[in-house]
This record gives structure tokens, sequence and C-alpha cells, in this order.
């Protein structure tokens, strides 16, 4: 991380962190292929409703059950050892799943079973990865990092969705090929990413671990409320999507409106990804995550003068350009905050809340717009937006909140 003479090598020259990087690149496109494709694969196939729903719920239900023993796994063991073990398993999963489909032998259960391999594994992942970057990057570098790291998973949910939907238009067998060889090729550049080793030892079992993380996070006032800002932040948002998406419907819009919608979306994402290292490093962190809570409530009632799919991307989208920013400094807060011996169950509680976040928002979203209507349920989402922005401002400590890596 430095030089002969002392000075910080360029985030560029960091190879370490180069190799992680473009192997994740490398693997997350994969994914977002075949995310897709698995439903796709029900739809002309069995084409039952039921198991349509079932494929995409249990990725995310996945996801969801590993979060919690994600960030103790990443804690007690070799980071390095979970990634590995991540990426081979899914290239075990996904070569079966190949082979079954080139002989005509792939079976729901076995869709299934993969598609939930591919959800616990990201869930371990993540926190093992997170948690190692401060061993590989020094602590001026890590917001940088960070925002980096954001900006791939905005690129493979621009890239993926499209480029896997038409592989699996030439062969069904496609996407998940090439989500083999991608997971195959992030497993060999791990093999080159050189972390320090860690001895843990530890006299209590997994579940106390878990437990003691959650009880570490929840005693650590400024973790706890940025904690709490992302899972209202996300449950809001995510639920205003999905009355978003009613709306277009009825007005028969085309689906390729409806994705470019969503493209519109990653490319807020991608952008404020770009920017989002310069403005934490200019602002204090207060002021960011204040901030970002009074542009997404003042921006968020345009909505209701929105009549086309482009029109609500493009509103949702400013708001997009701005949230990586704030993600950036909460996460790089956190991770600089928490010691070595928490940080990966810091981050696990941090995706656990996410994933909550995730799954209850859509629900909430689309269980309103069956009531009320889509328009009635996007102003109540404006509306939570604001209650979010003003209860940030008046928390005492959100306002304390100290930039750690500065």
């Amino acid at each position: 991380m430095k030089t002969a003479a002392g000075e910080i090598t360029p985030l560029w020259r960091n190879r370490d962190y180069n190799v992680l990087w473009v192997s994740q690149v490398v693997s997350e496109l994969g994914a977002a292929m075949s995310q897709l494709a698995f439903p796709l694969l029900v739809i002309f196939g069995s084409g039952s409703v039921v198991e349509i729903g079932v494929v995409v719920s249990a990725r995310a239900a996945a996801r969801f059950v590993a979060g919690l023993p994600a960030g103790a796994l990443a804690d007690r063991y070799s980071r390095k050892k979970i990634m590995l073990c991540c990426r081979g398993t899914l290239v075990v999963g996904y070569t079966s799943l190949v082979v079954a489909l080139l002989f005509g032998a792939a079976t729901f259960p076995h869709i299934l079973a993969t598609t939930i391999l591919a959800g616990a594994a990201s869930a371990l992942f993540g926190p093992a990865e997170e948690a190692a970057l401060p061993s590989i990057v020094p602590r001026s570098q890590l917001s940088t990092t960070v925002a980096r790291n954001t900006a791939r998973t905005y690129l493979a949910g621009l890239i993926g969705p499209a480029v896997g939907g038409a592989l699996f238009g030439i062969h069904r067998v496609l996407p998940f090929l090439v989500d083999a060889v991608t997971s195959a090729l992030s497993f060999v550049g791990l093999l080159f990413v050189r972390l320090p080793h860690r001895r843990v030892e530890r006299d209590t079992n997994l579940g106390q671990e878990m437990w003691a993380g959650l009880v570490w996070v929840a005693r650590q006032r400024a973790i706890a409320a940025t904690l709490v800002w992302v899972v209202l932040s996300n449950t809001v948002f995510s639920a205003m999507l999905v009355p978003i998406l009613a709306m277009s419907g009825e007005k028969d819009t085309p689906p390729g409106e409806l994705g470019l919608m969503m493209t519109t979306l990653s490319v807020g994402g991608l952008i404020g990804a770009a920017i989002a290292p310069r403005l934490h490093a200019a602002l204090p962190a207060p002021v960011i995550v204040i901030g970002v809570s009074w542009i997404a409530a003042l921006l968020t009632p345009l909505l209701a003068f929105c009549s086309t799919a482009l029109q609500f991307g493009l509103v949702l989208a400013m708001v997009m350009v701005f949230a990586p920013t704030a993600n950036t400094t909460i996460i790089t807060y956190q991770m600089m905050t928490a010691p070595d011996e928490f940080r990966g169950r810091t981050r696990g509680a941090v995706r656990l809340g996410t994933g909550m976040a995730g799954a209850l928002g859509p629900m909430l979203g689309g269980v309103l717009t069956a009531v009320t209507g889509g328009r009635n349920v996007v102003l109540v989402c404006v509306a939570a937006l604001l209650v979010v922005a003003v209860a940030t401002t008046a928390s005492p400590t959100i306002r304390g909140l100290a930039g750690k890596d500065r």
C-alpha cells in the first residue's frame, strides 16, 4: 500500500484491489445475465405462474437467510477462503445446470436449487469482501474503493439483463454458461489477491457470535442510526417503484420503454458513483446524509407530474445521482469505525437490513397500489421521504457523524 519512499501507492497501481475489482466486475455481469434467465427458463418451460414467483422469491429469500451468519463467518474464518468457496460453489452449481439443460434433464427443483445457491453465495461473499477492503487499501482511499464497488453494481445492472435476455433468445443455456465461466474467472482472480493472515480463536459458537455482532451494532449509536436511515430510505424507494411500474402498465407502455426507465436509473447510479469520491471528500458526513435525504424528499414530488415511463425514470435518476455519495459515506464510516473483529458482522447486519427493505418495500408497494391506486401510493412514499428527511435533520447522532477516514 506504500512505496519504498513511504508514499501511498495510487489506487490504480494497487495490484490486489484491482485484481479483486476486475474479478468481481466479471462475476457480477454474469450474475446479472443469469438472474433474468431463471424466470425466463420457467416461463418458456412449464409456464407455471406459481413456479415463476417461487424462483424469483427464492433468490431474495436465500440472500436474506444467509445474510446474518455471513457477517459472523467473515469475522471467524479466512475471508479469502470464504470468497473462494462462494465462487467455486457457483461454478459447480451453474455447470450442473448447463449440463442438465443441454441433455434435456433440467427439472424445476434443480433450477430452484441453483438460484437459491446463487442468492446464498452472494450474501456470504459480500461481508467477506467488504470486511477485507481495509486490509487491501489505505484509509485515505477507502471511500474511493467503496464508490468504485458501487459503480460495478450499477454497471452490471445496466448491461447484464439486456445481454442475458439476448443470449437466452439465442439458446437458453447461454446465460448460465456465461455465469459459470465468469464465476470461474472470478475464482482464478481471487487466488492472486493477497490478504494478511488472520488468526481468530474463539470460545463461542457461531450463534453466539451472530448475537454478539447484533448487540455491538445496536450499541454503536452512529452505526445504528445510519443503518436505520439506509433501511427506511431503501424501503420507501423500492416501494415507490411498484406503483410507478403499475401506472406505466395501465397506459400500455411498451416493454422497451419500461426497460429504458430502469436503464435510466442505472445510468443515474453510474454517474453518482463517478462523482461520489469527490463529494465525499468535499463535504462533511452529516451534510451528505441530511442533504441526500432532502434531495430525495424535494425531487420525488415531481413524480406527481409525470405521465410517461421515461419521465418517471428521469426523476428517479436525478435522485440516484446522489444516492451513491450517501452510500459511500455511510459504508466508509461503518467500516472505519468497526474494529476488524466486528467488521464482517457490521456489514452483515447492514446487508440484512437492506435485504429486508428490498423484500418489504415492493410487497408494501404492491398491496397499497392494489388498495388505493398507484398515484396515491407515490404520494404516500413522497410523504414518507419527507418524514425521513425531517427525522434525519433532527437526529443529533446523524448531525454528529465524524469522518473517520479523513
